[in-house]
């Protein structure tokens, strides 16, 4: 397991009765350097949505708990906050929720010559993402996708 998966795995554990005490979920957690800085990126969600009290209480708490842990050696910045409406579908979890529901997805290159389709989620397993577009099923390999998200307008 790499230092990332480690970091954001530990983070995780700590964050699961924190996100439960506050009534809100985990959607995602990423540990990623941009530029010299170092992030520990947590994704809160909740069916009527996340409000900036949530993500106050969420990363009071989860600033204190990694503190006393203290199992990230690096100097790093801590940001709680929404995944937003087009959040990127990168779990199973996620697709299994957005089934139905209007995605984008971009393609590392080009497939049928272009690199962005999209459709309704309809179906996906652990190689492949298909999706409907003008009533037509387009199945694509997961190894080929940079990345999907939930539409903002199709």
């Amino acid at each position: 397991m790499s230092k990332r998966e480690t970091y954001e795995e530990k983070t995780e554990c700590l964050l699961s009765p924190i996100v439960e005490q506050y009534g809100v979920e985990i959607y995602d957690v990423e540990y990623v350097k941009e530029g010299k800085d170092y992030y520990l990126r947590v994704y809160i969600d909740k069916t009527a949505g996340v409000n900036i009290q949530d993500c106050e209480n969420v990363s009071r708490a989860l600033s204190d708990a990694l503190d006393a842990e203290d199992f990230i050696p690096d100097a790093y910045i801590l940001e709680v906050s929404s995944p937003g409406l087009g959040r990127v579908l990168k779990k199973d979890r996620h697709m299994e929720r957005s089934l139905g529901e209007a995605v984008e997805l971009k393609a590392y290159k080009p497939i049928e010559g272009q690199k962005e389709f999209s459709g309704i989620l309809k179906a996906f397993d652990a190689r492949t993402v298909t999706i409907e577009q003008d009533g037509v099923m387009r199945t694509f390999e997961r190894s080929d996708i940079a990345a999907v998200r939930l539409a903002l307008d199709i």
